[in-house]
């Protein structure tokens, strides 16, 4: 009789705690699903490490794949493998979209990363050497952005109607004779030994080590560069009012993860809610 009562309470112990972990479930709103997010391992990724339990808390579990080039994270988009991705800037996608036929939309501006000129070979802009070769980025949109940022420090003079579809060839006064070299972005910072200076991206800056407070000129937070080419959230055409990506949104866009970019990243990353 003692045995069975035993095992009786025993039952009734575990029937309460398992239906009372399912209540604390439901109360904290998870079980609405899983969210698929492709992303640059640095700063987005990082990012998105710190949003996951936010979304728990809204129901959602977050994976995040990461990827290593600025291709695959669309393709996969657009092949449903990915719910959304973290990785690239507006004049980006539109050029991805209209060289590839794809059908991506921005949902939210999350932060921005300053462009920077980095020390290789030399390290001063103002003692530039004839025939000093400089790296770029080599995909349309963000080698416009490098060039217009050697611009601005005198280095090169583009052609005004270039835009952000400027290339090497748009230079049309080069007094320091320079070489432009263009580079796939994720490969700036290894070749940095090898040409004078480098123009690199934020996010692989970051991942190479760098901190482009320590660089020799960036983009500055309150140009015009800093709204162009924010860091966005893209989503399939036709997915903006899914509830799960609405929740995300809110989540990258919180006062938390703005503080988080902030202690983080020490100015090497910017959060576009400030």
């Amino acid at each position: 009789m003692k045995k069975l009562l035993c095992l009786g309470l025993a039952t009734v112990l575990s029937f309460s705690l398992l239906t009372g972990c399912g209540s604390s479930s439901a109360g904290s709103g998870e079980g609405k699903g899983k969210i698929v997010v492709g992303a640059s391992t640095s700063p987005h990724a990082e990012i998105l490490e710190v949003a996951k339990p936010l979304l728990k808390e809204k129901g959602y579990e977050l994976e995040v794949k990461e990827f290593s080039d600025y291709v695959m994270p669309n393709t996969s988009l657009e092949d449903g493998a990915l719910d959304a991705n973290y990785f690239q800037h507006q004049p980006y996608l539109d050029d991805f979209n209209a060289n590839n036929g794809t059908h991506l939309v921005s949902v939210a501006s999350i932060h921005y990363e300053p462009l920077g000129i980095y020390a290789g070979k030399s390290s001063d802009l103002t003692q530039i050497s004839d025939g000093a070769t400089i790296a770029v980025p080599n995909d349309t949109t963000n080698e416009a952005r490098a060039l217009l940022l050697l611009e601005t420090q005198g280095i090169i003079k583009l052609d005004p109607n270039a835009g952000l579809a400027a290339t090497g060839k748009d230079i049309v006064e080069n007094p320091y004779n320079i070489e432009i070299k263009e580079i796939e972005a994720a490969q700036l910072v290894r070749v940095l030994g090898d040409v004078d200076f480098a123009v690199i991206n934020g996010n692989y800056a970051l991942q190479g080590g760098l901190n482009v407070n320590d660089a020799l000129a960036k983009e500055e937070a309150d140009s015009v560069a800093a709204q162009t080419y924010a860091n966005v959230l893209v989503v399939r055409e036709g997915d903006e009012a899914r509830e799960d990506i609405k929740a995300l949104v809110e989540v990258l866009q919180s006062k938390e993860i703005a503080d988080a970019i902030d202690e983080k990243y020490q100015g090497s990353v910017v959060s576009m809610t400030r």
